[in-house]
């Protein structure tokens, strides 16, 4: 029969619908339940199971040709009928069905044969028309019919599917009787209802889930589940029967993976119903459940987008439950297990297994998030999600673009999904937070909760606002806002009146009325706050009622009475419950004075004690902080209470009926909303918020299983989940979280304490090898544990193999040098040898913590042989990693994008560092692996490879400056490899990446205080230069810069060395320097001028001297740039900064200004080099250089070459002495007045005064506009306080104007002697000032000599000290007044000279010039001469000091002699240039005051000076051999004088005759020394005055 029945529903041609299937289906079904063979019952239930599988394929396909799976007849007993199998009932019965579904139809020749028979129909027998389809296209008429068919019904064929599945669905809800309780015919039709819904469910193929052109039909099915399968799953989910629990989490996993987008808010439910109150049941689950539970959620956890879509649609919607969250918590519980102290009923063996499963679970979360990860990111492309959304499995369509189905044929409404970006999901998921952090807020206090609320606007600041809030939002805690209700503040009191009365009671009984009211909240315990929240109640019930009480009052007092009758009825701890009676006669007279019916109050007295007044679901307390608490919504408290047993008003023969209508409710209530569309999401960065609430969870999980547990597949599991979690984070560049993971998995490598390395440790070391080679681009930071991973590693395998430590090698404390040769003898092979008392082996078996650079302990600890032993076994262990494995690590480093090869690379500088600077145990491997990562990496591009090198130059740098001189010189010798290999590069001309690479040198060159590290730098850029010369470009810069800070050592042979170098360079390959980059030639020059200033070999300044003029041959000759014609004056601008000049700001004809300017003031800083052969072949090389290649210079360029390079020297050494002698700023003391000579000495002086006045008559033509700054210079040496620089600057001054000479303008006449008169006249305040020192200064007439004096007392030798200060005062007066009579003297002569070789060009102008510095200088030695009590201590102090007298008549007699010559030639000149000058005055007053001067030293008081009172009489004393010498030294003046007046014209004499006779009269009184006078006034009386007298 079975036979029969099976072929007649799978046969094409017969087409069982309607009755007769139901009729087939119902027979095998009673065969099932009542048949007492085992091997027919499992027939029966595989002939179901096939026919289900044949209706639901040709309902898919609407078609009645469709192939059909056969049925696995082993999987039918699954979960029951285990017990009916006997023997070969299994076999034979898959034998028969399949025997069955080959004989045609399912898929042999006749099925094929009918199925090609149907094609050519155009109709079937079911009415519907075949759809044709070719190449993808439908035709019009098909597809017009078709559409009509959709319009008019499901097909018969689709009906007769429905109706089985409805049916399947009522069987699977039926429960027993109270007088059945134990019906087990009824219990075993529930369970194949279930197992052949289950069937049905797990072969629903992809047509129920989206098909454009079955909408129809697939919301009828959709909602055949909603409206049956769900209430199925409500119903049979408070049974306790395991095989039901199981079938039923089996259906609601297909539910979930196949229609999870059109049942959102169902799966809402049925998650924490079924999952989540079993998983977080922590202490006493029952074993099978919780493993079924586990075993769903490992397959759940393998789907990855199951995994997103639960968090998108439930974690991030606000009235859904957080099932992600709550599911990773529960597992993460599960993990940790019980806690400690409490009581369980697992045995520790089922806590393993749970512990396993659910770190299982959380690992394939993890994983899941992975794969969907990648699947949204192109290959290669990490940050750019796919064009087409890669489907995690083969069930989900529904999902809006899965397979590129337009928006118009999507499932409408409730089963539309739809896409949402990160960023709306992340205002989502914060919303939800800040309301979910108000409503825990109102729970512990109201006030501040609301308050919170209203300021995060979430909630509107208006009372009815706020009482919606209350009213419609879950998770508050119903007592609170009891509470909250009740309170007599003024806000509350406005919420609660807005609360009641958003309340509509109209035609409501009062019953009912009360009881819809209080559903929402616990009326307070306060009895004042229920007096308030109830006479509200009362006032809103007669206002929506007003018939039906008298007054408010009246139902204030009923609304008072049914609280108490509710209270009193449903509490346990009342004794005496209130009858009927008793609450009829509390209630008289409450209706203003009258009672209300009796009738009336019985009904509300039966109807409260049969339903107590509660809320809509008790408010529970959340078990922890991530619980969600929002099980009230849709009611799925009370269903957790039927499911989990506890006790309840309703009858124990299943779910509550009206609970259930209830929740069915609220499904549609929810389906209706907006916010129940199901999103689907393709942008990555949503895993962003799923790893920040999941990663300490599993972080926590994962640690404490690989800690706890060495079994194989637990820690394999965990490095899996770590492996993970680490790609994750590291690919979504979530920082904190990688560097968690990483950091833990290296710490399980235990490394850092190898004693106690198991093979899970290996593993981990393995899995963080895999990380490196696998994620290596988003690794960042986290590559510093990586490496020091590596880095341990190794050191673990050099100590087995038996290889010295490189401690070894490097230099180490004398202490323990002895100790040096026994480390090296005694390693040989640990992993051969029982035991080993080496002090680094020792050290490594301490161990240290994980965070230790140095694997030692604080305090050294004995170490027994038993540690030793376990120690070499565990570094057998370690031989299942190789070598290749490790450096393959390093190898990879090439295909690392640019970002990650920089972090790669600082990371290992960090390692490194950790490594050399270990205290006890230096080591260098990563310093060789940075060595071979610069190698790998050096052919990127310069852009990458630049960045590499900062970080590898600091590294560099830092290491060459260590203390450790060894490890130092290892560091600056890998450098030098490094460069090396880079030389080899050719670079092109104008970039900079050489000059770079090679600046670690220059920098531990500049700051190292280790004489040998220098002297290694210099040896190894010696090297690169010989051996590299034609490759380096940019790198010269580096080069002289290394040379130029080698020039200033201070120890000589690293100045020799390099010095050696750089002659070499000069000679032999100074085409290289510029061949690129001709601003090198600037660093080449300033090396050589660094050369010049070396202290310890004149010859190598000299010989950079030298060079320097080699350079500038060069520079002249166009080795840099092409000469072009420089005498073009286009105006430009120079720019100077710190280090020179910038070459840019010049046009194309003064290009080499920049390159001349560096050479030449260096040359001119040399001046005032110390040295005395220095200083000279400084200044002989540049005026040399200056004179061979100044036509090569524009007028522009030389005003330059005089400010900057010429002028300079002179100020140097001229503002030296003006600082040291600018008596202004000082009041001289003995201390002050020790003269030391000039910088320069006086034949250096002469040498340089002579070279710039032939440089400048040289280019005069160009330097015309120099002259002034010439002149200056010169007056300078004449200012200058010595008698040489001052004949220097004189005779300098004279030799150009006479080599000028006619070349020379007026005004450039004029300016030379402006600049005469003002060097004449500069030097005399400061000269006067000079002299007032003696002004309170005394000597005692005999002043004594002290050279054989004896001190008795000490009043006696501080006398003797003022003396000897105020004798060194008067002797520096002395000097100084000497060099100051000699300058002035000088001047004078040098302005003789002058008018008279030039005088047929000078001016009047210049004359008169000429005249006042005649008289300035001779009246300032008339007023020197007159300084009778200064010149008498003067006199004194030289006669005590032994030294000549200061020449002060000599100086004013030269000063007249000299004005008396040059008015007199004047006078001689009558043509044109003397006019305006009136000479003949000038002359005569002269004269009149040479014969003053003459008198006065007579001792003759002139006439003209007598009063004209009565003469006295008085005696001419005779003159002292003193006056008649300084007579005779002025009577040459005076007879020069009187030869001057006798010269004069007859007329003119007698014009002034009245003014010189008096004083001819009284020289006739005078003494004379010599008989000169007397004659020569005979002749004036003569040949003058005579002829006047006897005229008149």
């Amino acid at each position: 029969m079975m036979r029969v029945l099976l072929a007649a529903a799978r046969s094409p041609v017969v087409g069982l619908s309607g009755e007769y299937l139901v009729h087939v289906v119902k027979t095998c079904y009673n065969v099932y339940l009542g048949g007492l063979n085992g091997t027919n019952q499992i027939c029966a239930k595989a002939v179901l199971a096939q026919m289900m599988l044949i209706v639901f394929a040709r309902a898919e396909e609407d078609s009645l040709v469709v192939s059909v799976r056969t049925v696995v007849v082993g999987e039918l007993l699954e979960f029951t009928d285990r017990n009916l199998s006997e023997g070969s009932s299994v076999l034979f019965v898959q034998g028969f069905i399949n025997e069955v579904m080959e004989g045609g139809g399912g898929g042999g020749d006749e099925g094929n044969r009918a199925m090609r028979e149907s094609s050519s129909m155009s109709e079937l027998r079911n009415g519907d028309v075949m759809v044709e389809k070719v190449d993808g296209d439908v035709g019009v008429e098909n597809g017009k019919v078709n559409e009509k068919a959709e319009s008019d019904g499901d097909s018969k064929i689709r009906e007769a599917g429905f109706m089985l599945f409805k049916n399947l669905c009522k069987l699977s809800m039926k429960f027993s009787t109270q007088d059945q309780s134990d019906d087990q015919i009824l219990f075993r039709g529930k369970i194949v209802s279930l197992e052949l819904i289950k069937v049905i469910m797990d072969n629903a193929g992809p047509i129920w889930r989206s098909n454009e052109r079955q909408v129809l039909c697939i919301l009828m099915f959709i909602n055949i589940i909603k409206q049956f399968l769900c209430l199925s799953l409500l119903k049979n989910s408070a049974l306790s029967v395991m095989t039901i629990f199981q079938l039923l989490s089996s259906i609601f996993m297909n539910l979930l993976s196949k229609f999870r987008s059109v049942l959102k808010a169902e799966i809402g439910i049925f998650f924490p119903m079924l999952i989540l109150r079993v998983l977080e049941n922590v202490l006493q689950p029952s074993f099978i459940q919780k493993m079924t539970v586990l075993n769903l959620l490992e397959k759940i956890c393998q789907d990855p987008v199951i995994i997103v879509d639960i968090y998108v649609n439930y974690d991030c919607d606000l009235d859904a439950p957080n099932i992600y969250e709550r599911t990773v918590n529960g597992l993460h519980r599960t993990a940790l297990g019980p806690p400690p102290g409490s009581s369980t009923t697992l045995s520790p063996a089922q806590d393993l297994t749970f512990r396993l499963e659910s770190v299982k679970c959380l690992v394939s979360i993890m994983k899941s998030m992975g794969i969907w990860m990648d699947q949204q990111l192109k290959v290669g492309d990490v940050f750019q999600p796919s064009k087409t959304q890669t489907e995690g499995s083969d069930h989900h369509s529904l999902r809006s673009g899965e397979e590129g189905t337009p928006a118009e044929h999507e499932v409408q409404a409730e089963g539309n999904a739809e896409l949402s970006d990160a960023a709306t999901l992340e205002q989502r998921i914060a919303y939800k937070m800040e309301i979910q952090k108000g409503i825990s807020a109102f729970n512990r206090k109201p006030s501040k909760g609301i308050e919170y609320l209203i300021q995060t606007k979430k909630v509107g600041g208006s009372p009815e606002e706020v009482a919606l809030f209350l009213k419609n939002t879950t998770g508050l805690n119903p007592a609170v806002i009891g509470d909250y209700l009740g309170d007599r503040e003024d806000f509350p009191l406005k919420v609660m009146h807005a609360y009641v009365d958003s309340f509509n009671f109209e035609k409501m009984d009062f019953g009912e009325a009360i009881r819809f009211f209080l559903r929402g909240f616990r009326l307070p315990g306060e009895a004042q706050k229920i007096d308030r929240i109830m006479e509200k109640f009362a006032e809103r019930y007669c206002k929506c009622n007003p018939s039906s009480f008298t007054s408010a009052d009246t139902a204030y007092v009923l609304a008072y009475s049914v609280i108490m009758l509710n209270t009193d009825a449903h509490n346990t701890m009342v004794k005496d419950k209130m009858t009927k009676v008793d609450f009829i006669r509390n209630n008289r007279g409450i209706d203003d004075g009258k009672d209300l019916p009796e009738d009336y109050l019985g009904a509300i007295y039966d109807h409260i004690v049969k339903n107590e007044i509660k809320m809509n679901a008790d408010y529970s307390e959340p078990q922890s902080k991530q619980v969600n608490s929002l099980n009230r919504l849709l009611g799925l408290d009370g269903i957790l209470n039927l499911v989990m047993g506890k006790p309840t008003e309703e009858k124990p023969l299943g779910a509550d009926g009206l609970l259930i209508k209830h929740i069915q409710e609220q499904f549609k209530e929810n389906s209706a909303k907006s916010e129940s569309v199901f999103y689907g999401v393709s942008d990555v960065a949503i895993l962003r918020f799923m790893v920040e609430f999941c990663w300490a969870p599993m972080l926590a999980a994962f640690s404490l299983t690989l800690d706890q547990s060495d079994d194989k597949l637990a820690t394999s599991q965990c490095l899996e989940g770590f492996r993970y979690a680490v790609h994750i984070t590291a690919v979504l560049g979530m920082q904190t979280q990688r560097d968690a993971f990483v950091t833990s998995v290296a710490k399980f490598t235990y490394l850092h304490c190898a004693v106690d390395i198991k093979q899970k440790n290996v593993d981990a070391m393995k899995t963080i090898m895999s990380i490196a080679i696998q994620d290596g681009n988003f690794l960042h930071e986290a590559w510093e544990h990586i490496l020091t991973c590596l880095s341990r590693f190794e050191h673990l395998q050099l100590l087995g193999d038996g290889v010295p430590p490189d401690a070894s090698f490097l230099s180490i404390p004398n202490a323990e040098s002895e100790e040096k040769p026994l480390k090296s003898s005694n390693i040989t092979s640990l992993k051969r040898k029982g035991t080993l008392q080496n002090p680094a082996v020792m050290a490594v078996v301490r161990g240290g913590s994980y965070d230790s650079s140095a694997i030692v302990a604080s305090a050294p600890k004995l170490v027994t042989p038993e540690q030793v032993n376990s120690f070499i076994l565990n570094l057998n262990l370690l031989d299942q990693i190789g070598s290749y494995e490790l450096n393959h690590i390093f190898a990879h480093s090439q295909r690392l994008n640019s970002e990650a090869i920089v972090s790669f690379v600082k990371a290992l500088c960090k390692v490194a560092m950790s490594e050399l600077q270990s205290p006890t145990d230096p080591r260098v491997f990563s310093l060789t692996k940075i060595v071979e990562i610069a190698h790998y990496n050096m052919n990127r591009i310069r852009l990458v490879w630049s960045r590499i090198w900062n970080v590898l130059s600091d590294f560099f740098v830092s290491v060459g400056l260590s203390e450790n001189l060894s490890v130092a010189i290892f560091v600056m010798d890998s450098l030098r490899q490094l460069a090396m290999k880079f030389l080899e590069r050719e670079e092109l001309a104008n970039y900079n990446f050489q000059n770079e690479f090679l600046r670690p040198f220059v920098i531990v060159m500049q700051k190292s205080i280790s004489a040998e590290i220098r002297e290694l730098i210099v040896r190894c850029i010696s090297q690169m230069v010989l051996s590299r010369v034609s490759n380096l470009k940019s790198g010269w810069k580096s080069v002289f810069m290394v040379f130029t800070a080698a020039a200033a050592d201070e120890r000589k042979s690293v100045v020799l060395l390099a010095f050696e170098t750089m002659e070499k360079i000069v000679r032999e390959y100074f085409p290289y320097i510029t061949e690129t980059e001709s601003m090198t030639f600037t660093d080449c020059v300033h090396c050589l001028i660094t050369f010049t200033s070396s202290r310890f070999n004149s010859d190598v300044s000299l010989n950079a001297i030298a060079f320097l003029r080699f350079c500038a041959f060069k520079l002249a000759e166009g080795g840099l740039v092409s000469n072009e014609d420089t005498s073009s004056e286009d105006s430009y601008m120079m720019v100077r900064n710190e280090d020179g000049f910038d070459r840019h700001a010049f046009t194309n004809k003064d290009e080499n200004i920049a390159f001349w300017m560096p050479l030449l003031t260096g040359l001119s800083k040399l001046a005032s080099d110390p040295r005395l052969a220095i200083r000279r072949s400084s200044l002989e090389v540049l005026f040399n250089i200056l004179k061979d290649h100044g036509h090569l210079f524009s007028r522009p360029f030389w005003k330059l070459v005089f400010d900057d390079v010429i002028f300079p020297i002179f100020h140097s050494v001229d503002g030296k002495n003006e600082n040291r002698l600018n008596v202004d700023d000082i009041s001289l003391t003995p201390s002050h007045l020790s003269f030391q000579g000039s910088t320069w000495d006086s034949e250096t002086s002469t040498v340089v005064a002579d070279c710039l006045v032939d440089l400048f008559t040289t280019f005069f033509s160009v330097l015309k506009s120099q002259l002034n700054g010439i002149i200056s210079v010169l007056t300078g040496y004449i200012k200058c306080p010595g008698q040489a620089p001052a004949r220097t600057g004189v005779a300098a001054l004279e030799q150009l104007a006479n080599e000028l000479g006619g070349q020379l303008s007026e005004d450039d006449w004029r300016e030379i002697f402006l600049s005469l008169k003002e060097a004449a006249t500069a030097t005399i305040p400061g000269f006067l000032k000079v002299m007032r020192t003696m002004d309170d200064i005394e000597f005692h007439d005999g002043i004594p000599f002290y050279n054989d004096f004896d001190v008795s007392s000490e009043h006696e030798v501080n006398s003797i000290d003022v003396e000897d200060d105020n004798l060194q005062t008067a002797a520096y007066v002395v000097s100084r007044m000497k060099s100051h009579i000699a300058v002035q003297l000088i001047i004078m002569q040098v302005v003789m000279d002058l008018c008279k070789r030039h005088q047929e060009i000078l001016s009047a102008a210049t004359f008169r010039i000429v005249v006042d510095i005649f008289s300035t200088i001779s009246s300032h030695a008339n007023q020197l001469n007159s300084e009778y009590s200064l010149l008498r201590k003067l006199r004194k102090a030289a006669f005590a000091l032994e030294l000549s007298d200061p020449p002060v008549v000599h100086f004013e007699n030269e000063s007249y002699q000299n004005h008396l010559n040059f008015l007199q030639g004047r006078l001689v000149d009558n043509g044109f240039k003397s006019k305006g000058l009136d000479v003949e005055a000038e002359l005569v007053d002269i004269c009149e005051k040479i014969l003053q001067i003459y008198l006065d030293c007579a001792g003759i008081r002139s006439l003209k000076q007598k009063p004209i009172v009565q003469p006295v009489a008085h005696w001419i004393l005779p003159l002292g051999s003193a006056k008649k010498e300084e007579l005779a030294a002025r009577t040459s003046l005076l007879l020069s004088a009187l030869g001057a007046l006798s010269s004069l014209e007859k007329h003119a004499f007698r014009r002034h005759i009245s003014k010189f006779f008096p004083l001819f009269v009284d020289l006739v009184k005078s003494e004379h020394s010599s008989a000169e006078v007397p004659g020569a006034l005979s002749d004036m009386f003569e040949s003058c005055i005579g002829p006047i007298v006897l005229e008149s």
